[in-house]
């Protein structure tokens, strides 16, 4: 007994220091060029220009020939998505894809919010942005920048929009919201040169809201905008009021080690719950195996992005087996032993397919794809993952997300964890998944802040 008690005031000694030995750090950085050439003399254009998404017959009859001159080839028996996309259903999405789906009735989805283009550090920024349109007199709306990940875009946060800028409930907070396109993604233009990171989508972004008259705001983030939200709170922690995140995977770091290693010995110590128990320490084989089935991709991406990109960039049929092969796996990994890999079980192939139609149309998948060189290319032990994050922060703990992070774990980035939310269901594209569970964590922690700061 006395050597558990020893044992157990040791790793709490440890984790204390390991916890609250940072003192309260900023990130730096610099402004950047990102536009073709040289920076041209005189000040920056800020000029904010409304957006719409178009297309044209011309764009159509051009993806309907690379469709019908796809050649196919069968999936092995009995393999499901356990090798990739499933040939035979794959064939099913592209005939809905080519006869059913109608791509200029969701360019009129896609502009029934307003959509604008500005251009920062010498590229043009594409963002939606959506006021409120019955905010009473005695409410004022509360600035809300929502960043995606990949394989996503822009439109994974559609449902959510009227959600929070129009909510039924009248003793909720009533949003203005602003959805970005990282810059390389979606309609944003592509960076010319190499570099940009999370860091610098960061400080544009910044500059973004700024130029929008935003001097404080609330921002969320999944995927790509876990990091980049976290960014963006660690470079002016002032102007950030609260960051909500949905994803924010483990650091190694000794805590991270130590817990892991002793967790299920002393879970209370760790404060380690049931689901964490059962996610942390699955069997070993899943441990080791599960990382490898989904990480492919990643390496694929920090290492040669241009190369596996080019054929995505010319094949519509393999760049939407390559995105929605994602949304089956990435949503319930249990969907891989389906024949159709449970695509229609949270989504609609409609806004599948707007996803891939966005990647398709506008040329990003290669420049989206290379986000991922510029932010592992240099090796993962960048300056921001040391620094810690002092604003208040809401973390919604989705049960099917890819990688599972405790309580102990983020509190141990996001030094001010206000809200930590084990959320009923939904996996890595929560946004898009479960909306209604999504916005409804978004304001229990926004008001929060609020009830903090009245």
């Amino acid at each position: 007994m006395f050597v558990v008690v020893l044992v157990s005031l040791t790793i709490a000694g440890v984790i204390f220091f390991l916890v609250w030995q940072n003192q309260e750090q900023v990130l730096k950085t610099e402004d950047g060029w990102w536009g073709a050439g040289v920076p041209p003399d005189g000040e920056e254009d800020t000029t904010i220009r409304s957006f719409k998404v178009t297309t044209s017959d011309e764009e159509l009859e051009d993806l309907h020939q690379r469709m019908d001159h796809t050649r196919t080839v069968p999936s092995l028996e009995d393999s499901q998505f356990n090798y990739g996309f499933n040939a035979q259903y794959l064939q099913q999405v592209v005939s809905y894809w080519r006869n059913t789906f109608d791509w200029k009735t969701q360019v009129d989805k896609l502009n029934q919010y307003p959509h604008f283009k500005t251009n920062i550090e010498g590229i043009d920024v594409h963002y939606v942005h959506v006021k409120p349109t019955q905010l009473p007199e005695w409410k004022r709306a509360v600035p809300l920048l929502m960043v995606h990940g990949w394989p996503g875009s822009f439109y994974e946060f559609y449902r959510m929009i009227l959600l929070l800028t129009e909510p039924s409930d009248p003793d909720d907070l009533v949003f203005e919201v602003v959805c970005p396109s990282i810059p390389g993604f979606g309609f944003s233009e592509a960076p010319h040169k190499k570099g940009f990171n999370s860091v610098c989508a960061a400080r544009i972004f910044h500059k973004l809201m700024k130029r929008l008259g935003f001097q404080q705001f609330y921002a969320h983030g999944g995927d790509w905008g876990y990091l980049i939200c976290t960014n963006m709170a660690q470079l002016e922690p002032q102007t950030v009021k609260g960051l909500h995140l949905n994803f924010a995977p483990a650091e190694p770091t000794l805590l991270v080690v130590v817990s892991i290693l002793l967790g299920r010995l002393f879970p209370r110590l760790f404060g380690f719950t049931a689901v964490d128990i059962r996610r942390l320490y699955p069997r070993a084989d899943k441990l080791l195996v599960e990382p490898l089935k989904e990480s492919g991709y990643m390496h694929i991406q920090a290492t040669k992005p241009d190369t596996a990109g080019r054929g995505l960039n010319d094949s519509p049929v393999g760049l939407a087996a390559y995105i929605l092969e994602k949304f089956s796996t990435w949503t319930n990994r249990s969907f891989r032993d389906l024949d159709d890999g449970g695509l229609t079980r949270k989504f609609h192939l409609d806004d599948l397919l707007t996803n891939v139609m966005i990647y398709w149309t506008s040329g990003c998948i290669i420049s989206s794809m290379r986000f991922y060189k510029e932010n592992f290319g240099h090796g993962v032990n960048q300056p921001h993952t040391k620094i810690p994050v002092y604003v208040s922060t809401g973390f919604a703990c989705f049960p099917d997300e890819l990688m599972h992070t405790p309580k102990l774990w983020v509190k141990q980035k996001y030094r001010k964890l206000l809200t930590f939310t084990q959320m009923a269901s939904g996996g890595h594209f929560a946004a898009m998944e479960e909306p209604v569970l999504m916005a409804q964590d978004i304001q229990n922690f926004c008001k929060s802040v609020e009830k903090k700061h009245q």
